[in-house]
């Protein structure tokens, strides 16, 4: 009340920077969460491979999965979350809930989205950044196992991988940022409902409005003999990118 007071009628109905500078001199605006946890840890000795996705045209589910750590507080300390998420239709694949970063738990992540994959994953290129976790090894040879193609980031830049840190700050700003998270059972629990409402019930202006699993599915119904792989778009006109996050 003692802010709207000082408002003269002329500025009852100020501009947005007006507003927020108005906010700002009584110290209302809300502070940014500030909180950060390194989850990419890259190291010289390990091979990185080139980014395959950059002016990509997207036209097919299973063309690119994108991958990616995030952390999530709870009261016993952080928990790291593994993702794989398809890029056209923004459905997450598959998913890894770990006390820790080892590579163990991206490897397992990516073999429950081979599992869920409703189509070949030949060819399919898969996108992360340059975190030791997706150049191990092991990681590795699931991928070439499956005769999937190796992308990564090449910058640093998280624009270079914005899908998937898009689809982190959805789960995180609609759901887990409201949920006070007591341990990893509890968290666990949440993200299995979350991570079923995220790809069954939550639509995408992207996506005509339709949620990432009936665009996903509808998507696959569509396509008759279509070839996987990426394609430069000044190679193809009039064809759908889906490369923006929602």
């Amino acid at each position: 009340m003692h802010l709207m007071k000082e408002m003269t009628e002329e500025e009852m109905l100020p501009g947005r920077d007006s507003f927020y500078d108005l906010l700002r001199s009584h110290g209302l605006l809300v502070r940014k969460r500030t909180t950060r946890v390194v989850t990419t840890r890259s190291y010289l000795w390990l091979r990185k491979y080139p980014n395959l996705i950059r002016d990509c045209l997207v036209t097919r589910p299973n063309q690119i999965w994108v991958s990616d750590i995030t952390y999530v507080k709870t009261n016993e300390g952080f928990l790291y979350l593994f993702l794989v998420t398809d890029l056209y239709s923004r459905r997450i694949m598959g998913w890894k809930l770990a006390d820790n970063m080892e590579s163990v738990n991206a490897v397992k992540a990516l073999e429950q989205a081979i599992g869920n994959a409703q189509g070949q994953v030949t060819g399919t290129i898969h996108h992360s950044d340059r975190g030791m976790q997706y150049c191990s090894s092991e990681y590795v040879r699931l991928l070439q196992s499956h005769r999937m193609k190796i992308s990564m980031t090449e910058n640093g830049d998280p624009y270079e991988n914005a899908v998937a840190e898009r689809v982190n700050g959805i789960l995180k700003d609609e759901w887990l940022y409201e949920i006070q998270l007591k341990n990893k059972q509890h968290t666990l629990d949440i993200l299995n409902l979350i991570i079923a409402l995220y790809n069954e019930n939550r639509p995408h202006l992207n996506l005509k409005y339709q949620t990432p699993d009936e665009f996903y599915k509808r998507s696959l119904g569509e396509l008759v003999n279509t070839p996987l792989g990426c394609k430069p778009i000044t190679e193809l006109k009039n064809v759908p990118v889906n490369l923006n996050p929602d």
